[in-house]
């Protein structure tokens, strides 16, 4: 097995996907790490299983996507998807510019057979424990009903051999629970998934009880979803902030955050994206995983692991193999 790492993505880069590698490399030494970059110089010594890959440009987090994806064709992201769609990768990691990668994944790596458009699709971590994937968060702002299914079959298979999860449910995301809620685009998606018999299809989901996991899948498409993970992200910070604040305030703050930090800490894990380690392109002919741009060196240790789960599951053969059977009934 190969896995690339972008050695120029992410907030933390290069000594983030450096050090996640020296983790990932000793953890399954029968993996070969592929680092990408431009300096040399910045290969660690004593990892056996770890190779280079030397490059002359790199795509900035505030790059136009498209036009740097196209103008940049020896950058460290270009040449992992490239590598991928020539087999010289089994799967590409990156914490850099999502919209760069997507395109880069799209021009160089490919579409798989039967997907009109490929999806972003995040773990969002819940209070049950279990995260819930959910798909599309911004590679398509706007969606049509056919790729809401696809988005629902992709998410059940990469949901029951990736993250483990046996029949995982299917929901929608929408402004009501009730059948017939919701825009054009969620009434036709709603009809389209009731009938769907490859998936679990539960119904409407709304945003606020997202947290709480009702559903192991929920697709949307990317401008919603993309909002709702801004959100999220958003409000987490402020809880995390403001009870820091509250535990310093005076020593008797300080004593009660002594006494409460193993629980704080558990809840802490349960909802940190690091412990998923990143989010698949899933539609892309190749495993593509965008890890969180503040990625940690266990974040990207846990994007190796996810990869190494995408590839050894067969995931891409299983989604186009579903997928071929609506194009024989729709045919």
């Amino acid at each position: 097995m190969r896995i690339a790492l972008d050695a120029h993505g992410g907030d933390y880069a290069p000594d983030a996907v450096v050090k996640g590698i020296r983790l990932a490399a000793g953890e399954w030494p029968d993996t070969t790490f592929i680092l990408i970059g431009r300096d040399e110089t910045m290969l660690p010594n004593g990892i056996s299983n770890l190779e280079f890959r030397l490059v002359s440009e790199q795509i900035e987090a505030d790059d136009e996507p498209v036009k740097a994806v196209r103008r940049k064709k020896d950058s460290s992201m270009v040449v992992g998807c490239q590598m991928v769609k020539k087999k010289e990768a089994d799967a590409f990691i990156s914490g850099g510019n999502t919209g760069a990668l997507m395109a880069a994944g799209l021009f160089y790596t490919g579409r798989m057979k039967g997907v009109d458009r490929p999806a972003l699709a995040p773990v969002f971590p819940t209070l049950s424990g279990k995260g819930t994937l959910v798909l599309d968060v911004g590679a398509n702002p706007e969606a049509k009903p056919e790729h809401l299914r696809q988005y629902a079959l992709m998410g059940s298979i990469y949901a029951e051999k990736v993250l483990g999860y046996s029949e995982p449910r299917v929901g929608l995301l929408n402004i009501g629970t009730e059948t017939g809620k919701g825009t054009e685009l969620t009434k036709e998606a709603f009809s389209l998934l009731e009938k769907e018999q490859s998936i679990r299809f539960i119904g409407n989901t709304e945003a606020r009880d997202v947290l709480t996991g009702p559903c192991e899948v929920l697709v949307c498409d990317g401008f919603s979803g993309n909002i709702l993970l801004k959100n999220t992200e958003g409000v987490a910070k402020a809880i995390f902030d403001r009870l820091k604040q509250e535990f310093t305030r005076s020593w008797t703050n300080k004593l009660a955050a002594a006494v409460l930090a193993p629980g704080l800490k558990r809840f802490k894990k349960d909802m940190d994206y690091k412990e998923h380690g990143g989010a698949p392109l899933l539609g892309l002919g190749g495993p593509i995983i965008k890890a969180h741009g503040s990625s940690d060196a266990k974040a990207f240790y846990n994007a190796v692991r996810q990869a190494r789960l995408f590839i050894e599951q067969g995931v891409i053969s299983q989604i186009e193999q579903e997928l071929s059977k609506h194009r024989g009934v729709d045919e």
